[in-house]
């Protein structure tokens, strides 16, 4: 396993040339508006949406990335049965990756995504479901 920090940036070239130097590691995928690293040390997946409305270096969101579909199911059953609102288990094609993925939303309104990803894909967006505010599902939303 290895946490997820998707971060907002308004100049993606500008981004990916300062993250490849600060980490010493080139990109794992750069399409149109996005760049998502895999970071040995430190495990981190990076990534960054251009997003030029948002505020700069904000959070999009936040992900712990684990090794199978089975350790996603198992942890959207730890997050349910301990009272926390999920949006249930969803096969979905985001951020340029075929997953399997449950969503929350911590108190302070950041949103986690807990997934596996099965495989690349060519689509950004696509049959995606994100939790919003307290818990509730608002619908086909992914990595905004």
């Amino acid at each position: 396993m290895r946490l997820q920090l998707a971060l907002n940036v308004t100049d993606l070239d500008e981004a990916i040339d300062f993250y490849t130097k600060m980490f010493d590691t080139e990109p794992y995928k750069v399409k149109p508006g996005y760049a998502n690293w895999e970071i040995a040390q430190p495990p981190l997946k990076l990534v960054l949406f251009e997003n030029p409305a948002a505020a700069p270096g904000s959070l999009n969101h936040l992900g712990v990335e684990t090794d199978s579909a089975d350790e996603v199911v198992a942890a959207e059953g730890r997050l349910s049965t301990a009272g926390l609102e999920t949006t249930g288990i969803d096969d979905t094609i985001c951020c340029f990756a075929e997953k399997v993925e449950t969503w929350l939303t911590a108190p302070d309104g950041n949103r986690w995504e807990w997934y596996v990803k099965q495989a690349d894909h060519e689509t950004q967006l696509e049959n995606m479901v994100v939790s919003s505010g307290a818990g509730e599902s608002s619908g086909s939303v992914c990595c905004d």
